[in-house]
């Protein structure tokens, strides 16, 4: 049952009214809830290390977590101020790293870390500090993309080339928090991935039981246990769900003559 954004502002009493066919329980099943607020909802999602070239065309390498994935498109959330951000911001391109839980200490050699020089005040209060080269600090190597100027994560079995399609500004109605977030609309126009996690006797299938991504849940890294249930949703065939993004990034011309990355451009 569907309930009006209306009626979700109506009182209690009025809302239960309208939940006739609906039983609603006030007594165990309401006391197993306690109100909370926590400071983040970061209720578990894949890790990302972000790659983007600066206004010089040096790499950039930032992990993130706030991603989530449609078809062959991507939101990404990130701070306005942030090195990434920028660089999205002036070039559009970026790459989509995706670490196995192998690569946890690699990600994690990236924490506290920033391209930006000076390191913005709040980054400072919370302990970052200035990285000329994240490549080098997390002891991963950069590979050259085929469609974007950013190089892919060698070691991470999965990456997506990427553009920016659209720049949509979060919490724009609370002038506190106006500008301060930005979500990337980003589509995505190669997926490169390491031959074991890939599903035997398919071409373009990753196999979930051989991929295990690495999981960032309130600010602490873990992995992705088996699978706890069979799934429904999985009887789908997963061609059903091919959308014209696919079709349309076989069009995009390969820059791999473009990008020429050296040890000492690396950021």
């Amino acid at each position: 049952m569907l309930i009006a954004t209306s009626d979700l502002r109506q009182s209690p009493a009025r809302q239960a009214a309208k939940l006739a066919n609906v039983t609603v329980s006030t007594t165990a099943a309401e006391a197993a809830h306690t109100r909370i607020e926590p400071g983040i909802l970061y209720f578990g999602t894949p890790v990302v290390l972000l790659s983007t070239v600066d206004q010089a065309g040096a790499p950039n390498l930032a992990p993130m977590s706030s991603a989530f994935w449609l078809g062959w498109r991507g939101m990404l959330g990130l701070g306005a101020k942030a090195k990434t951000a920028q660089n999205l911001m002036r070039n559009g391109e970026c790459v989509l790293n995706l670490p196995s839980d192998a690569l946890a200490a690699a990600v994690d050699r990236l924490a506290l870390t920033t391209g930006s020089d000076p390191v913005p005040a709040r980054k400072y209060e919370r302990g970052y500090r200035h990285e000329p080269d994240k490549f080098a600090r997390a002891g991963l190597t950069p590979v050259l993309s085929e469609t974007v100027r950013p190089p892919r994560v060698a070691e991470c079995p999965v990456t997506m080339e990427a553009v920016v399609e659209a720049v949509h500004p979060l919490a724009e109605d609370d002038p506190e928090q106006r500008g301060g977030v930005l979500v990337f609309e980003v589509r995505v126009q190669r997926v490169h991935v390491h031959d074991d996690v890939r599903m035997p006797g398919t071409e373009d299938r990753i196999d979930p039981d051989r991929w295990r991504p690495l999981i960032m849940s309130f600010q602490k890294l873990y992995g992705l246990g088996p699978q706890v249930h069979p799934s429904t949703l999985a009887r789908i065939p997963e061609r059903l769900y091919r959308g014209p993004d696919i079709e349309r990034s076989r069009d995009q011309s390969s820059r791999a003559n473009e990008n020429r990355f050296t040890s000492g451009s690396q950021r």
